[in-house]
């Protein structure tokens, strides 16, 4: 059976969340063996009699192969924490969702991404605000993130799409119930070129009580957050909250005084967050200026220790494949079959006779960084 079964099968049990799944699958190794285990063992790995007697009723009521039947029908995709494709910046963050339902795909170059919220009471200063900021963070290949909700958050989906560019939407909902309906059709735009997606499983509704939460991964996709305009309750001050605990760049849009969408805006400039003058605040601010560099460097980085060990060993100079074998001391197949791969990858280039060199502008790169950690 697929072990992401298990993992979907814990996230359906209510009070099972990052950290208590961090407890299981550290105590059992898989959560396999943790969704098998009896009462004594599921109390022993720290859930409490109370939350193993619910995890033994939820086993006997779950069909794990009717649950996943159904989410392979829907075309959703799961990742969890041990999927090398989860996001790479939201798990970074405290409590990460152990378990993302995915409609659509979320891509590497989605690293680079910004949050854009706000009211769902836009004024027409908001909408041209998000207007140009979203357009203009498409065309620099910057993805836009947000929550589908009505107002700013759409207008920033549906601009980023309109630029040829990538957005992503974090439902308070599971990715199959849509909210609000009317969003039916953006959102199934947004599977195409980019993706929904949340940590409730599929069949949730849309409580009021699952937005807040859901905020957290907005701000987690993200590199910096932009509020275009917040009241003084609105649930994009949540977002610029939770963006502060993780270090993320805040952004917030200066309005009148008198205006009600403002004085959530001006509140956090008072606070410390960036008042956002011109696009470019953010550009400069993040040094997106060098994105497509960034990008390039990106695709650079081993996507194991056999890639690593390869690059390490090629320079400028030209080294026969045999030579490149017993320096990195791997068998010959694994050598050919993983240097034909980042050949495609653009990391290497073949100069003939099986002789290789690694592209000088991104090993260079690559070792850069490396150092860099190492110190």
């Amino acid at each position: 059976m697929n072990d992401k079964k298990y993992w979907v099968g814990f996230n359906l049990i209510k009070d099972i969340g990052a950290v208590r799944m961090q407890a299981l699958v550290s105590h059992f190794g898989d959560l396999q063996s943790a969704w098998n285990a009896d009462q004594a063992s599921l109390v022993q790995s720290g859930l409490g009699l109370k939350l193993a007697e619910r995890v033994l009723a939820a086993r006997q009521k779950i069909d794990l192969d009717q649950v996943w039947a159904k989410i392979e029908a829907q075309g959703i995709k799961i990742l969890t924490w041990q999927d090398k494709e989860y996001p790479a910046r939201l798990k970074e963050v405290d409590q990460s969702p152990p378990v993302l339902y995915i409609r659509g795909e979320y891509l590497s170059d989605d690293l680079f991404a910004v949050a854009i919220v706000g009211t769902r009471r836009v004024t027409p200063y908001g909408r041209q605000v998000t207007e140009e900021l979203a357009s203009f963070l498409a065309a620099n290949g910057i993805t836009v993130v947000s929550g589908l909700a009505r107002g700013v958050d759409a207008i920033a989906h549906q601009t980023a799409l309109k630029a040829g560019g990538r957005t992503l939407g974090v439902l308070g909902s599971g990715v199959d119930k849509i909210y609000p309906p009317e969003h039916q059709k953006l959102a199934e735009q947004m599977i195409e070129r980019g993706a929904i997606l949340s940590d409730y499983a599929p069949g949730t509704p849309p409580a009021a009580s699952n937005f807040p939460p859901r905020n957290r991964i907005i701000s987690g996709l993200s590199l910096a957050v932009v509020v275009i305009e917040a009241g003084e309750t609105s649930g994009a001050l949540i977002t610029a909250e939770f963006a502060a605990v993780q270090g993320r760049e805040i952004f917030a849009v200066p309005g009148s005084i008198l205006a009600p969408q403002s004085k959530g805006t001006n509140k956090l400039i008072q606070n410390g967050a960036q008042p956002l003058l011109s696009v470019n605040d953010i550009m400069q601010a993040l040094d997106f200026t060098r994105i497509g560099e960034h990008k390039a460097a990106r695709k650079v980085i081993p996507a194991d220790e056999t890639e690593a060990r390869l690059l390490n060993v090629l320079g400028g100079e030209p080294l026969h494949v045999d030579e490149i074998r017993s320096q990195a001391n791997l068998p010959i197949e694994r050598v050919s079959a993983t240097l034909a791969l980042m050949e495609l990858k653009g990391m290497v280039r073949q100069v003939g006779g099986m002789n290789y060199v690694a592209v000088r502008e991104l090993a260079g790169e690559y070792r850069a960084e490396k150092q860099t950690a190492g110190k």
